[in-house]
C-alpha cells in the first residue's frame, strides 16, 4: 500500500512539473493597437503593455498600426519606449487597406521588425503647415533636418533602406507593402497576424539587452485592452474632439451666464476642463483670444434689447476661433494633409451648428423679453370662482383654463364671476361685478 502511494505521488508530481514547465514556457505574444490619431494616451497604454509583457514573459509585442499620424511628442515617446524595450517590438500595418502615414511611419521604422499587410501604405512624412484654408508642405530646414535625422537613424539601426526612409520626408514618398518589401524598408509581408507569427519565427532581433531569437510560431495571441483612464484620454486627446469640447464649453458658459440655473455653467466648465486636458494645456493663443472675444460679444448682445452687430460678430469670432484653437504647428503634429482637411470641415460644420443653435436661443430670449408682462395684462380680466370662501379667505378661481388662488374682501361664491383688480404674490385680488 505504501509503495502504491509513493508511486501515485511520483506520477502526480511528474505531471505537475511537466504542466508547470510547459505553462511557463508557453509561447505568447501581446497585440497592441494604434488606430486613429496618435496621442499621448497611446504612449501611456504602450508603456503599460510593455510592462505587462515583461512581467508575464511574453515573447513579443505586436503593434498594429492604422493611423493618419498624430502628436510628435507622443510619437517621440513611443519611439523611446520601443528603443528601450527588452521585449521585441514588431510593427505591423494592419488590417489590409490601412495606412501608417506620417507619425505611423516613424513608429514602424523604430520597431525591431517592420511588417505590412496586403494593400497597406506607409509614407507621407513631410510635415505640413495648417490653416483653415488648406495645408502646405513645410520646407524649413531646421524641422526637416531634425525629422530626417530621426528617420534615418531608425532605418540604419534596423538595417533598412535609409535612402528611401529619407524620401518619406523630403519627397513625401508613399509605398505600398510590395514596394516597401522590395526596397528593403520592411522585413515581412503577412496577410494576417498568424501568418506574421509564422514568418518572423526564428528571426533574431537586437534589443537594448542583446540579441533575442523569436519563438512565435503557434504562439498564443493576447490583445491588450486600454484601461478606462487611457481610453478616455485617447478620446479627448484627439484634436478634433478636444476642439469640439472647447467650442461646446464656451457656448455652454455663455448660455449659463445668460440664463442661470439651467446647468449651462456646469456643462461649460466640464467641457472646457476636458478639452484642456486633451490639448495638454497647449492652446493656440490667437484662437483662444478669438473665441473669448466672441463669447464676450455674445454676452454683451444678451444685455441689449435686440440682436445685431455684436451678436453676429461674436458668432463669426467663435467660428474662426474654433478653427485656430488646436496647437497644430508642424513641430507638434506630424499628420497627413488629408486629416487636416477632414478636421477643417468637421470643426467648421460643428461651429456653425452650435452657433446657429445659440442664435436661435438668443432670438427666443429676445422674444420673451419683448413680450408684454403677463401680470399687467391680467388686471381687469374676468375669472370664475370654483369654490366658496369667506371675506379675504383664499379660494380657487378659473382663469384662462388655469386654476389660480384668489381672494375678495366680500368673500367668494362658487360659480360667480369676479374682476381681477390686483395681485398679492401668487394670489389674485378680486372685486365683485354685477352680472345682468
Amino acid at each position: 500500500m505504501k509503495k502504491l502511494l509513493i508511486f501515485l505521488f511520483l506520477i502526480f508530481f511528474t505531471c505537475f512539473i511537466s504542466y508547470s514547465y510547459s505553462t511557463y514556457n508557453e509561447e505568447k505574444v501581446l497585440v497592441f493597437k494604434i488606430s486613429g490619431t496618435i496621442t499621448i494616451a497611446h504612449y501611456e497604454a504602450l508603456l503599460d503593455a510593455i510592462n505587462i509583457a515583461k512581467k508575464e514573459n511574453y515573447n513579443a509585442v505586436i503593434i498594429l498600426i492604422s493611423t493618419p499620424g498624430g502628436s510628435l511628442d507622443a510619437t517621440l515617446k513611443i519611439i523611446t519606449l520601443i528603443e528601450n524595450s527588452p521585449i521585441p517590438i514588431i510593427g505591423y500595418v494592419y488590417p489590409p487597406g490601412s495606412t501608417a502615414w506620417s507619425a505611423g511611419t516613424y513608429i514602424l521604422m523604430a520597431c525591431h521588425i517592420a511588417a505590412m499587410a496586403p494593400n497597406t501604405i506607409i509614407g507621407s512624412c513631410q510635415p505640413v503647415s495648417y490653416s483653415p484654408f488648406g495645408s502646405t508642405p513645410i520646407n524649413d530646414t531646421k524641422i526637416i533636418n531634425a525629422l530626417i535625422s530621426l528617420m534615418s537613424t531608425q532605418a540604419k539601426a534596423h538595417g533598412r533602406n535609409e535612402t528611401i526612409a529619407i524620401k518619406f520626408i523630403t519627397e513625401n514618398l508613399n509605398l505600398n507593402d510590395e514596394e516597401a518589401f522590395l526596397y528593403n524598408v520592411i522585413e515581412v509581408r503577412a496577410k494576417d497576424i498568424n501568418d506574421l507569427l509564422n514568418k518572423i519565427d526564428g528571426k533574431e532581433v537586437n534589443t537594448i539587452f542583446g540579441t533575442i531569437k523569436l519563438n512565435t510560431k503557434n504562439a498564443i495571441i493576447t490583445e491588450y485592452s486600454f484601461r478606462i483612464r487611457e481610453s478616455m484620454l485617447n478620446v479627448i486627446s484627439d484634436p478634433m474632439i478636444a476642439s469640439i469640447l472647447f467650442l461646446i464649453g464656451i457656448i455652454a458658459l455663455i448660455y449659463g451666464f445668460s440664463t442661470p440655473g439651467h446647468g449651462g455653467e456646469i456643462i461649460g466648465i466640464i467641457s472646457l476642463i476636458l478639452s484642456l486636458i486633451g490639448m495638454g494645456f497647449d492652446i493656440n493663443i490667437a484662437g483662444l483670444i478669438m473665441m473669448l472675444g466672441g463669447a464676450i460679444l455674445l454676452i454683451y448682445e444678451l444685455m441689449t434689447p435686440g440682436f445685431g452687430f455684436f451678436g453676429i460678430s461674436g458668432i463669426i469670432l467663435l467660428v474662426l476661433g474654433s478653427l485656430f484653437i488646436p496647437p497644430l504647428s508642424p513641430e507638434k503634429w506630424i499628420i497627413s494633409s488629408e486629416w487636416y482637411s477632414t478636421f477643417t470641415y468637421t470643426i467648421l460644420l460643428t461651429a456653425i451648428l452650435f452657433s446657429s443653435l445659440f442664435t436661435l436661443i438668443i432670438i427666443k430670449v429676445i422674444q420673451v423679453r419683448r413680450r408684454k408682462p403677463i401680470i399687467g395684462n391680467m388686471i381687469g380680466d374676468i375669472v370664475t370662482s370654483t369654490s366658496d370662501a369667506l371675506p379675504n379667505e383664499i379660494a380657487f378661481v378659473m382663469y384662462k383654463g388655469e386654476y389660480w388662488q384668489a381672494k375678495c374682501k366680500n368673500g367668494i361664491k362658487k360659480g360667480k364671476k369676479y374682476k381681477i383688480i390686483g395681485k398679492d404674490g401668487p394670489v389674485l385680488i378680486l372685486e365683485e361685478i354685477d352680472e345682468i
